[in-house]
């Protein structure tokens, strides 16, 4: 049972108009099937359905590239856009020219994972308190809303492994389980794409992550010789802190130190992208395991020297970090099996808007078609506390701490902490109080600066 093919041009030749195509990978380019994405491209099918995490920047080999060539007709993702980067994909769907379904990032791995198990639908609390939710079935179970969850089935899946042998038995190295497996078993044709093909029993059969019986066909990758790690550009410098009343507050350095210093020892913590990231630097030394939705549990600081970065170890933003002791892989439906089954004891995220009953708004600022989603939704399903880290107002000056959120809703009243450069605000029983100001701010000037209605602790302290 030989399953390697000789090209990615053979790999997807069987490929018509109108197929479902799920694109497994997370955040770092060498995590795609590029070889078959390109291939695919190239052949010119068109009026594709395609279910990944995102479809990636311009200029990256993902799914993007397809969408720039006219080939997608509806896109089934955790991110539709990105702030900032505008993309054929979104003048697409603005225009109406692509069809949409956002699905929260844990979600879509497990609606792919049940079409895979079998299993037509299930109820899931991600998402039940928001505008996701709308027309779909609500149940209560033990008093809280779940919301009716329907199977994805694909009928071809793009993977990329590490190795992979002729039976099509697959190993993936570092943080790339990602998507592969639940995508793998939701479709009809899976095709791996892999540095190196083996004989059958060089991969021991421990180190077996994705059995054969799932995969189809496996291809050797061809790399660019003259590729270079990928990183993610920083939008605007960390060090450099925005003006209030004319001073400056803290920078978003400072934002992730004072938000370390609420993160109790002894627990497991998940950080989002953005802010939330720099939090892993102030946490080096302390008795707490860091969690990323792309499959790490036990990662340290960030790397920024190349010599010391491994490539397939990175975080959920897709930065590269250093690996703890103990820590370990596994793929996205366990990962977000950790965030809603409560096993996460606190989340730090970013956000466009919290407002006074404690609910946040952190993925679109339109509608429910142009967004990004990412895990947050599923991340909030869960037991933990949650941490927010912004800065105070946004680009324009516009309150970001509101009495009532403008913005599509993530969660409602699940804000433990909000931490901004101005201030840490903590939700006391009714409302948020302050317990820290800014250097060279008072408890006043906070309020002032703030639209929500909030209280001052007895002791207020300064923020470092």
């Amino acid at each position: 049972m030989d399953k390697v093919v000789a090209s990615a041009e053979q790999a997807i030749a069987d490929i018509r108009d109108g197929a479902t195509i799920a694109i497994a990978g997370f955040s770092v380019n060498h995590g795609f099937a590029t070889n078959l994405l390109v291939a695919l491209r190239e052949k010119g099918t068109k009026n594709l359905t395609l279910v990944c995490n995102s479809l990636g920047d311009p200029g990256a080999t993902r799914g993007q590239i397809l969408a720039e060539n006219n080939q997608v007709k509806k896109l089934v993702a955790a991110f539709s856009i990105r702030a900032g980067t505008p993309t054929a994909a979104e003048e697409q769907i603005a225009a109406g020219k692509m069809e949409v379904e956002l699905v929260p990032q844990g979600i879509l791995v497990e609606r792919c994972r049940a079409g895979g198990a079998g299993i037509p639908a299930f109820y899931s609390p991600t998402g039940a308190e928001t505008a996701l939710a709308e027309g779909k079935e609500i149940r209560e179970f033990n008093g809280k809303r779940y919301v009716l969850e329907h199977a994805i089935h694909v009928d071809y899946a793009f993977l990329r492994g590490y190795r992979a042998d002729r039976l099509g038995n697959v190993q993936f190295r570092g943080g790339n389980q990602n998507f592969n497996p639940s995508f793998a078993k939701s479709a009809k044709w899976a095709i791996v794409e892999v540095d190196e093909i083996v004989e059958p029993g060089e991969i021991a059969p421990e180190l077996i992550d994705l059995p054969g019986i799932f995969v189809q066909r496996v291809l050797k990758t061809r790399k660019d010789p003259a590729a270079k790690l990928w990183k993610r550009a920083e939008r605007r410098p960390s060090d450099k802190p925005r003006l209030y009343n004319n001073k400056p507050a803290l920078t978003r350095q400072g934002i992730a130190k004072n938000a370390a210093k609420l993160v109790r020892d002894g627990t497991y913590v998940n950080l989002g992208v953005g802010i939330p990231t720099m939090v892993s630097n102030y946490l080096q030394d302390r008795d707490i395991i860091l969690h990323a939705e792309n499959g790490v549990l036990g990662y340290g600081r960030m790397l920024s020297e190349e010599h010391e970065i491994d490539p397939d170890i990175y975080n959920a933003a897709g930065q590269y970090v250093a690996l703890k002791p103990g820590a370990s892989f596994f793929d996205s439906v366990t990962s977000f099996e950790m965030a809603r089954g409560g096993w996460i004891d606190t989340v730090i995220l970013g956000a466009y808007e919290v407002d006074q009953q404690g609910s946040v708004a952190n993925w679109s600022t339109t509608d429910a078609k142009r967004g990004g989603i990412g895990g947050a939704m599923d991340l909030l399903s869960g037991r933990g506390d949650l941490i927010i880290v912004m800065e105070h107002t946004d680009s324009k000056g516009r309150p970001k701490l509101r009495k009532q959120c403008t913005y599509p809703l993530t969660g409602k009243r699940c804000v433990s902490y909000v931490v901004t450069d101005l201030a840490v605000l903590r939700w006391d029983q009714d409302r948020f109080v302050v317990d820290a100001v800014a250097p060279g701010f008072s408890p006043q000037e906070v309020i002032a600066l703030t639209e929500m209605d909030i209280g001052a602790a007895a002791n207020v302290r300064t923020m470092e």
